[in-house]
């Protein structure tokens, strides 16, 4: 039985009203979640806000699913787009400059860890920081799929599905993203190898 066969019987039984079935799709897959949603959340305790929140929303919505796509392509949407009302609602009510001093502080705090190369180390950090920048700078649709695919490892196919549109889309989505980091991370590469 395959993995989706096997989440698609603990559906079954929760939409049966089998509370503990899903109980075990949450030890299943809230690592994964918990994952997806903190490259769209920092703070460690917003993450798991919105993991349970994810689930939440899933548990509430899963007398509508029919199984067309494998349950956690259906979970994971729904961890997006929790993940993004959430940063929709944290901007109304605090300023980005507040996240942008804690992601500063933290990455100063992470730097005197390691003193083994601090040309190498600085080098590493401001590649991160660029490419960190840069994928939060761009639009949702960008944003989603680059994330899903480079961090989540995610097919094109899987992609499509969660963001439901044409697996062209997701390329084109990909390769904007993919472009908009380049054009970002050019000077810095630059002026690197200006320097050695």
């Amino acid at each position: 039985m395959s993995e989706k066969d096997n989440d698609y019987v603990l559906v079954k039984r929760v939409q049966g009203g089998d509370k503990r079935a899903f109980d075990l799709l949450v030890l299943k897959y809230q690592h994964k979640i918990a994952s997806l949603v903190s490259r769209f959340v920092r703070d460690h305790a917003e993450v798991q806000d919105v993991t349970q929140e994810a689930f939440i929303k899933a548990y509430r919505a899963l007398g509508n699913f029919r199984g067309d796509s494998a349950f956690y392509t259906w979970l994971y949407r729904i961890a997006i787009n929790t993940a993004k009302n959430h940063l929709a609602s944290m901007s109304r009510r605090i300023t980005e400059g507040t996240d942008a001093a804690d992601a500063e502080q933290y990455a100063t705090a992470t730097a005197l860890h390691d003193i083994a190369d601090p040309q190498q180390e600085l080098m590493t950090d401001q590649i991160s920081l660029v490419v960190n920048q840069t994928i939060d700078g761009l639009p949702d649709e960008l944003k989603t799929a680059i994330t899903l695919r480079e961090f989540k490892g995610m097919s094109y196919d899987e992609i499509a599905v969660i963001m439901e549109c044409p697996i062209g889309t997701v390329r084109s989505r990909i390769f904007r993203a993919r472009e908009a980091i380049d054009q970002q991370l050019r000077p810095l590469v630059d002026e690197t190898g200006a320097t050695d």
